[in-house]
């Protein structure tokens, strides 16, 4: 009779302890998850300020742009035709 409360036993403690497992595992689970969701958020966000800095860049490296600048803060401007000097070899 003890050895089948033993068997019992054993088993009580295999179905516990298999119980526990699977709420560990459900756990872990949903921390994951939970750390997957935020991590994507933080790869949109970049994705979208990569993009603007992108658009900013190449608004900033237009000709416009920087033939504007170079007049305005630099005071360059075209030569004339007369101002011209061809090298030739």
């Amino acid at each position: 009779m003890s050895a089948r409360y033993f068997l019992l036993f054993l088993l009580t403690l295999g179905v516990l302890g298999s119980g526990i497992a699977v709420v560990y595992a459900r756990q872990q689970h949903r921390q994951a998850y939970i750390e997957l969701t935020r991590l994507q958020k933080q790869r949109d966000e970049i994705n979208i300020e990569f993009s603007r800095l992108q658009l900013e860049q190449a608004t900033w490296a237009e000709t416009n742009r920087i033939e504007q600048v170079a007049t305005e803060r630099l005071g360059m401007s075209f030569p004339a035709t007369a101002e011209l000097l061809v090298a030739r070899p």
